[in-house]
């Protein structure tokens, strides 16, 4: 473990005792899948685990991470365990008949063998993944901000439902959300990195949404990788808040307006990827066989950490961690599940 990625807080207060963080994160959880639902017209399905290796469907991610990955037997065929479900959400709702501004959502769970474990990150990743359709006149930054407010209004719902039933927690969600391209951040810390830049506007800001990630800014780099086959790098961003327990920019949320052929096509083109349009999903996209959607993850576990004042991801999730991590936390009050 590398111990600079470790934030270990001083006089750190943990809340709840075993039993009501429990029963806080099932509350966090039931009320705010609802309101999610509610706010953005979705209603549930079931998710795969794993997709097969062939079919394009996977979350490549930032493009360097490494699937989990096994053979199944019975019908001859590799599979790999998701790292999200960007493309398969697309793929579900034109394969279940959706009517526009119709969408679903799901539990996802994945597992992403090359994270950096710290505060935030784990092995294994939950989240509310969720995909809508919409109209090609809607594939616009307004629709875009629209719905960010949507969820941060979820959000913030959330906190009101437990903080009633656990009032000496802190909410933290704060103000109405700042949008800003990841270009004006650039703009506005040129000097900083893309984490730095996020730490300073989301310290300042509270809320924000960083807008246009995934293609490169006048510095010759990205504000931060992004897989050149689900959103549209021109209508896309990440939904951060500061969180004072571990104060950092934690993100909740990454979304955004998916791919039409043309922006497919443009990214693939700059990301060096073209290959990636041989696969049977890439394929459909490109003869205008799917719906135009919108849709994004939103992390539960990272939810639970933020609305239970916790300085740990493990202690809202079982996942695996280094003694040494688990042994540095122990000394500091933080009890990992």
């Amino acid at each position: 473990m590398n111990h600079e990625r470790l934030v270990l807080p001083e006089n750190y207060e943990n809340k709840l005792n075993y039993l009501d963080t429990e029963l806080a994160i099932k509350i966090v959880k039931d009320s705010f899948e609802k309101r999610l639902a509610h706010h953005l017209n979705l209603v549930r399905v079931s998710a795969p685990l794993f997709v097969r290796n062939d079919s394009g469907l996977n979350d490549n991610l930032n493009g360097v991470e490494r699937p989990v990955g096994f053979d199944i037997k019975d019908i001859h065929s590799d599979v790999e365990v998701v790292h999200s479900l960007a493309k398969w959400k697309r793929l579900a709702l034109k394969q279940y008949d959706f009517e526009t501004y119709r969408g679903i959502y799901t539990d996802m769970n994945a597992i992403r063998r090359d994270e950096e474990l710290d505060n935030l990150h784990s092995v294994y990743v939950d989240q509310w993944d969720w995909e809508k359709i919409i109209e090609r006149e809607e594939r616009t930054v307004d629709t875009l901000k629209e719905t960010v407010r949507a969820i941060v209004k979820a959000i913030k719902e959330t906190e009101y439902v437990l903080h009633e039933h656990y009032d000496e927690l802190q909410r933290i969600v704060q103000g109405e959300v700042f949008f800003i391209t990841s270009q004006e951040l650039e703009d506005m810390y040129p000097n900083k990195s893309g984490k730095e830049r996020e730490y300073l506007i989301c310290k300042e800001k509270k809320t924000v949404f960083i807008m246009q990630i995934g293609d490169k800014l006048k510095s010759g780099l990205p504000h931060d990788g992004r897989a050149p086959d689900y959103d549209d790098w021109k209508l896309n961003g990440d939904l951060l808040v500061y969180y004072p327990i571990l104060d950092c920019a934690l993100e909740l949320s990454s979304m955004g307006i998916r791919v039409d052929r043309e922006s497919l096509l443009d990214q693939c083109t700059k990301a060096n990827t073209l290959d990636r349009l041989e696969y049977p999903f890439h394929k459909a996209l490109m003869n205008d066989e799917l719906p135009l959607t919108m849709g994004g993850g939103i992390g539960q576990s990272r939810l639970c950490l933020m609305m239970l004042n916790k300085a740990h991801i493990g202690e809202v999730q079982v996942s695996t961690w280094g003694a040494d991590m688990i042994e540095e936390c122990r000394k500091h009050g933080i009890r990992l599940l």
